[in-house]
């Protein structure tokens, strides 16, 4: 479980006058404003958002990736900040940037992050061979991952992140340039999840994902929650009945949904 209070962050960005001055202003951006929000275990929880909403920012402060400004949260009842190594050895995080090592084989990128997380040598070889079988990755597994497709390097990555069964997953648009097969394969994953009564929450802004997968979403714009709720509620809050009017009317603005 997630709960999430009063969670804020602030970067700092250099502006030019002109083209043509040398001197650059420095002015404080609110990447996040006191966003706060519950995600239940055995629930999918979306986070939605237009781009540059602050949706990346609040999954890398949940992953410890990144220190608030302000704010709390609790992850499995562990303190996102005074208990950052109790998060990080339990919770399941499959980021924007992938990094695969390209050199490594599937097996062998799999197995690394399962020793990383300190787990004894015979359940990560049974956890990567379960993984690799339920992600259809048997065929190329033993094949460096240079050269994968982006749907096979996602499958490989979201392995890593599930490697050492954690209860809490925090997935970054985790359907991203994969085609309609891989896009399939990803939200079984998901509800497989959910099925095991993990916590799942995902960022993304295709509303069929949203409407096929989530339980509950959280809907951001310029790092503000907007609403929180069933996506029956953010029907019946705006009046409408299409997933995608409602999620205009509620940012307020369909500029920069495509930015």
């Amino acid at each position: 479980m997630i709960a999430v209070e009063g969670l804020s962050k602030q970067f700092s960005v250099r502006e030019r006058r002109s083209v043509f001055s040398l001197r650059a202003n420095t002015r404080m951006v609110n990447a996040v404003d006191q966003v706060s929000f519950t995600a239940h275990d055995g629930e999918v929880t979306g986070l939605l958002g237009p781009n540059g909403a602050g949706k990346t920012t609040t999954l890398r402060m949940l992953s410890t990736l990144l220190t608030p400004d302000a704010g709390k949260a609790l992850i499995d009842g562990a303190d996102l900040i005074r208990e950052r190594g109790t998060i990080r050895r339990t919770l399941g995080v499959l980021g924007d940037a992938k990094g695969l090592y390209w050199r490594l084989s599937a097996r062998e990128n799999i197995e690394y992050f399962g020793k990383l997380q300190g787990l004894p040598s015979k359940l990560v070889a049974q956890r990567t061979n379960t993984l690799i079988s339920e992600l259809g990755l048997s065929e190329l597994a033993d094949r460096p991952t240079q050269g994968y497709s982006q749907g096979e390097r996602m499958k490989v990555a979201i392995a890593r992140a599930l490697i050492h069964d954690p209860q809490t997953v925090l997935l970054d648009e985790p359907t991203n340039g994969l085609d309609i097969m891989s896009t399939r394969s990803m939200r079984e994953l998901i509800r497989g999840l959910k099925a095991q009564g993990k916590c799942v929450l995902f960022s993304s802004h295709i509303m069929q994902e949203v409407a096929a997968l989530c339980d509950r979403i959280v809907i951001i714009a310029s790092g503000r929650v907007v609403f929180s709720g069933t996506p029956q509620e953010v029907l019946e809050t705006t009046g409408l009945t299409s997933l995608e009017d409602a999620f205009v009317k509620l940012i307020g603005t369909d500029e920069g949904l495509f930015a």
